[in-house]
C-alpha cells in the first residue's frame, strides 16, 4: 500500500478513538481507511500557537468548494494556509458542515450512558502530546463523511461512506502544526459504510517524502 511513499512513523487510530501528531512543514500525514468504512475527523492547530486552528468557514471562502479536491488547502482561524490536500485515492467525498459528535449529541440521540465522542477524542489526543487546547471545537474536517447537498439546494442527507479498503488522502503540512483525528465512534447514525455501522480502526502514516509536490494555491479572489 502506497509503497513510494517514505514514511518516518505509522500509527493505528483506534476505532471510536483520538490520536495526534506534530508535523514539520512539509511533512504529510496519510490517512488510510482500512476497512474503507470508517469516517475520521480531523482537525489542525499551529504549533507555536494553539489559539490558530484549522477552519472550515475561512476554508470554504479560500476554495470556493464545499468540499476539498486534490491542490486545495485548509485555512486557519487567521487565514494562512495549515495543510493541503494532496493526494485521495477515495472517491473524494469528504464533509466540511458537519459538527463533530460530542457528549451533548449522544443525549440528544436517546443515549443514557456516557458514549465515546470525537470531541472528547480531541482533547484526549493533544492531551497525549502535552497539549492543553484552550477552547472546544466542534467544526472537523470529516474524512470520507458522506453528506450530500439535496436538489432543492439548500438540505443535506446523511448517507454512509462510499470508500472502499485502503482507500486515503494525504494531508501536506504548510506551518509546523498538530494534527489530531478521531475514528468518529458514531454508532446510532448511519454513517459508516458496510450496512453494520460499526467504527473501525484505520491507520496514519507521517510521510517525509515521495507524495505528490502539488502547489499551494491562493485564495480565491472575485474577477
Amino acid at each position: 500500500m502506497s509503497a513510494e511513499f517514505q514514511h518516518r512513523e505509522a500509527l493505528t487510530l483506534p476505532a471510536r478513538y483520538g490520536k495526534a501528531v506534530r508535523l514539520k512543514k512539509g511533512e504529510a500525514v496519510q490517512v488510510i481507511n482500512l476497512h474503507g468504512t470508517q469516517v475520521v475527523d480531523c482537525w489542525a492547530y499551529n504549533a507555536h500557537d494553539v489559539s490558530e486552528y484549522m477552519s472550515m468557514e475561512a476554508t470554504r471562502v479560500w476554495n470556493q468548494r464545499l468540499n476539498p479536491q486534490v491542490g486545495d488547502s485548509f485555512i486557519t482561524s487567521q487565514r494562512h494556509p495549515i495543510l493541503t490536500l494532496v493526494a485521495d485515492t477515495s472517491p473524494g467525498v469528504h464533509d466540511t458542515f458537519m459538527a463533530a459528535c460530542d457528549a451533548r449529541r449522544y443525549e440528544l440521540l436517546g443515549c443514557t450512558e456516557p458514549h465515546r465522542n470525537c470531541h472528547d477524542n480531541l482533547f484526549e489526543a493533544m492531551r497525549e502530546l502535552d497539549v492543553a487546547l484552550p477552547h472546544g471545537n466542534l467544526a472537523s474536517f470529516n474524512i470520507f463523511m458522506n453528506i450530500q447537498v439535496q436538489p432543492d439546494g439548500i438540505t443535506l442527507k446523511t448517507l454512509p461512506v462510499v470508500t472502499k479498503p485502503g482507500d486515503y488522502i494525504v494531508l501536506r503540512a504548510e506551518m509546523e502544526c498538530f494534527v489530531a483525528f478521531s475514528a468518529c465512534p458514531q454508532d446510532i447514525v448511519s454513517i459508516q459504510g458496510q450496512g453494520d455501522n460499526t467504527p473501525r480502526d484505520a491507520e496514519l502514516r507521517i510521510l517525509t517524502a515521495g507524495f505528490p509536490q502539488v502547489q499551494l494555491q491562493g485564495p480565491w479572489i472575485p474577477a
